[in-house]
């Protein structure tokens, strides 16, 4: 028996999305912000029909380069390597690509981000 086990099935359900979504075991949390988060954005909304993990992923790598939440992207881009959703040369190509539409400055921090992620992924395939 997991410790996860007996939680209601839509917490269960969140939780085993964000597993997916991040690509490591995500325990259960206190707090109203924790529960919302789980219950809600990642059992509800991630688990709709319609878009891949991967679409989903896209689009909110794009939103956070957009509005310069540098350091959210970080975690998206090392879950999206570490998921195999995206390959390193496709996040290349995505901040070329978001670097023309977001601006020069929040482009440099997407490519630094990425690179970094693509530089510890490497690390830890050797």
């Amino acid at each position: 028996m997991t410790a996860d086990e007996g939680l209601p099935s839509q917490r269960q359900r969140g939780l085993d999305m964000m597993k997916r979504v991040y690509g490591w075991d995500v325990q259960d949390g206190p707090g109203d912000f924790f529960a919302a988060t789980v219950d809600h954005l990642f059992a509800e909304i991630w688990t709709r029909e319609g878009l891949s993990i991967r679409d989903r992923r896209l689009l909110l790598i794009g939103l956070l380069t957009g509005l310069g939440l540098d350091d959210v992207i970080g975690i998206q881009v090392d879950a999206a390597l570490g998921t195999g959703e995206l390959s390193a040369d496709e996040l290349r190509e995505i901040v070329l690509f978001l670097t023309h539409y977001a601006g020069w400055p929040w482009g440099a921090k997407l490519n630094d981000l990425v690179e970094r992620a693509v530089a510890r992924q490497r690390a830890g395939d050797t």
